[in-house]
């Protein structure tokens, strides 16, 4: 005999397991670690630090310690900065646990954030630094864990923006019945008696 629990509790739980079992955020979040650990090595094993490739130009690949976080504020802070960031992707993950049934947009978005966290988290541990590289004008230099964040958070800002109010604006219409418009001038020409 099989018994079937009803319980609220159990309802959630297997939400939670279900969002845990999705494969998209794992994907996304992997091949951004991978990519990220990937081109860092690869920095590291060919240019010293400060050494840029090419040597002038608007774009360059240059080999940067970051002590600091992003934009190369609170340098040194790396003891504290590991602990923010550890608590960050315990945030995310607990925002996107509490969200029922996140669309596609969301799972990409936090699968580069928790990708990119994860990558300069590994860096601060392993490293006590994060090697930044890519050296794009006067913009501070970055690395594919960054880009991983700012696009992700981009993603969520832009679902939460336009496309979660179109469709809760769509909802409210679909929930609205319609009432039949009529114009003063209609009203005046279906008076006969006069």
């Amino acid at each position: 005999m099989t018994i079937v629990s009803t319980d609220k509790s159990s309802k959630s739980a297997v939400k939670r397991r279900s969002k845990l079992a999705d494969p998209l955020p794992w994907i996304i979040m992997l091949a951004a670690l991978i990519l990220d650990q990937l081109t860092k090595w690869t920095v590291v094993e060919n240019l010293a630090v400060g050494e840029s490739w090419p040597t002038s130009g608007f774009f360059r690949f240059t080999h940067a310690w970051n002590t600091g976080t992003a934009f190369s504020l609170f340098q040194g802070q790396g003891d504290i900065l590991t602990w923010v960031s550890l608590g960050a992707v315990a945030v995310l993950g607990w925002i996107y646990r509490s969200i029922d049934n996140p669309p596609w947009v969301l799972r990409i978005a936090f699968g580069l954030q928790f990708g990119g966290a994860i990558g300069n988290i590994v860096d601060r541990i392993r490293l006590g630094h994060v090697t930044d590289f890519f050296d794009v004008g006067p913009w501070p230099v970055f690395n594919i864990a960054d880009s991983s964040i700012v696009i992700g958070i981009g993603l969520m800002i832009y679902y939460f923006w336009f496309l979660d109010e179109g469709s809760k604006r769509r909802e409210d219409s679909e929930e609205q019945p319609a009432e039949p418009i009529i114009s003063s001038d209609a009203n005046a020409s279906l008076d006969t008696s006069e």
